[in-house]
């Protein structure tokens, strides 16, 4: 018993003289570090009291461990270390401040919100200045997660240099305010260089991004290369895709199987060559944002239920593309009837007129009849009127006073009967000083008497080898456009679709002047 007594004393001692509380602090550890403790930064050991007594081991960090303070990584947008509590404070005051100014900040719930309500309000304030409204902001909300010298400064800098002007600025931010969340290096600056490669002007491009501002959240390698590539591939020429995206610039949204293709395939069918409507779309871009089946195809039906033959189709849309966009049926019931009553040309006559010059189904009316008073006015009845328009419905188009002028000299200089105006009303169409006085007068040198027709309706070169022969030849007709996508041109072989490049524009202007 004495011997286990003697043990005991030995152990208290050694307990007490060389595990002292100060040797549990010689090497703190990093969680004792993060304690605040302002008196002593060797705190007593909380496992030992003044008596010893011993409490389980790692009672203290357990407890401890719930009442460090909670800290989050800085915002890499704001830079400011904020709280849960003081953010959660900052929040909801900032969407007070919203609410006050009639904005809802609902969508912003999720998205984070500047450390001070000073920021925001510097935000709104910046944005109305370019003239954006409540409205806009309820419309996009998401816009007020832009910082101003982040976001805003840097993306309106690179518009305006672009040419965008500052006054636009605001209206272009309406239209698509996603731009502000774009990076000037990585997003907006390549598609500017596409837009030069496809040699849209430099002066241009601004123009071009506030029709579609869109554009600039594409993918270079999607939609836009594939539409540049499909119209090059059916003829288009390359150097003409810079102006068209300059006219409607919206064709490099569009997919070219839902879209494009169809059209064209639609085009080709009714009896349009691919190099025609190449040409066609070269020159009137704008074809390509018309619906197939809401609008081209209902228009094209149209025209053969007012007695427009099949056939005659292809010279129709070459001649006055935009009437595949019209809306046709409204326009040519008012026409028809106009035509029937004022000028007494029956339906199939205003067909006829139709295919000759599509371009009267959007011409005024009031315009209509100027040339046609004149005409009357001149003593020539309306039946011989009618029959003259229907012959040539460029007569309608004509401005008087240009009339007057060659109808006073078909008077006074060549004496001729107002039969020979009815048999060829076409000789208002020519200009009467590179024309008609200067040819004119080439026949009374040579003492000959012809037709109009035969000394106008030729070209310069013609006309002199006419003078030197000693006959007067046939007088031809003028070119036709035949279904199937070729154009027959009297004395001339078929224009083929394997011509080059010059020959294709020929064709073009040859169509067209139909």
């Amino acid at each position: 018993m004495s011997l286990y007594l003697l043990r005991r004393r030995k152990f208290l001692i050694l307990f007490n003289n060389a595990i002292a509380p100060q040797q549990f602090c010689a090497k703190p550890s990093s969680v004792s570090l993060l304690i605040k403790t302002p008196i002593d930064p060797c705190p007593q050991n909380p496992q030992f009291d003044g008596s010893f007594r011993v409490l389980p081991f790692g009672f203290s960090f357990s407890t401890q461990s719930s009442k460090f303070p909670e800290y989050e990584m800085p915002s890499v947008t704001w830079g400011v270390v904020q709280g849960k509590r003081e953010k959660l404070v900052n929040r909801v005051i900032i969407c007070d401040y919203l609410k006050s100014l009639g904005i809802i900040p609902d969508e912003l719930e999720n998205l984070e919100l500047p450390s001070t309500v000073e920021v925001m309000k510097e935000r709104v304030e910046f944005l109305q200045k370019l003239g954006l409204t409540i409205d806009d902001f309820n419309e996009y909300p998401l816009i007020l997660g832009c910082s101003v010298r982040k976001n805003m400064i840097p993306v309106f800098g690179y518009l305006e240099k672009i040419g965008i002007s500052r006054s636009k600025l605001g209206e272009f931010v309406k239209n698509y305010p996603q731009v502000l969340h774009a990076s000037v290096v990585v997003e907006l600056m390549p598609v500017v260089k596409f837009l030069r490669g496809l040699d849209v002007e430099k002066q241009d491009i601004g123009y071009v991004l506030q029709k579609y501002p869109e554009l600039l959240g594409f993918k270079l390698e999607g939609t836009m290369s594939t539409s540049v590539a499909y119209l090059v591939s059916i003829g288009v020429n390359p150097r003409d895709i810079g102006p068209m995206v300059t006219q409607f610039p919206y064709f490099l949204g569009m997919r070219v199987g839902t879209t494009i293709k169809p059209l064209v395939d639609y085009l080709v069918a009714l009896g349009l060559p691919k190099k025609i409507v190449a040409r066609m779309l070269e020159k009137r871009t704008y074809v390509l944002g018309y619906d197939l089946e809401e609008t081209v195809k209902p228009n094209a039906d149209c025209l053969i239920s007012f007695g427009i033959r099949r056939e005659s189709l292809p010279s129709v849309i070459a001649q006055y593309p935009q009437i595949l966009g019209l809306p046709l049926k409204a326009k040519l019931s008012s026409q028809q009837y106009f035509f029937n009553l004022k000028l007494k040309i029956d339906p199939d006559g205003f067909a006829q007129v139709i295919e000759k010059m599509p371009q009267i189904a959007s011409l005024n009316q009031h315009v209509i009849m100027k040339p046609v008073q004149f005409l009357l006015g001149r003593g020539i009845p309306s039946e011989d009127v009618a029959k003259m328009v229907v012959k040539c419905p460029q007569l309608v188009a004509l401005r008087v006073p240009l009339m007057k002028n060659s109808y006073y000299f078909f008077k006074s200089e060549m004496g001729r009967p107002l039969n020979e105006l009815v048999d060829f009303p076409e000789y208002f169409t020519y200009s009467l000083e590179s024309r008609i006085k200067p040819r004119y007068q080439r026949l009374q040198s040579k003492g000959l008497r012809c037709s109009m027709n035969w000394f106008l309706n030729c070209s310069d070169q013609r006309f002199e080898e006419r003078l030197q022969g000693d006959y007067i030849d046939s007088e031809n007709q003028g070119p036709s456009f035949c279904m199937g996508g070729k154009l027959e041109l009297p004395g001339f072989e078929v224009v083929s679709d394997e011509e080059d490049e010059s020959d294709d524009e020929v064709l073009y202007r040859r169509t067209v002047s139909l």
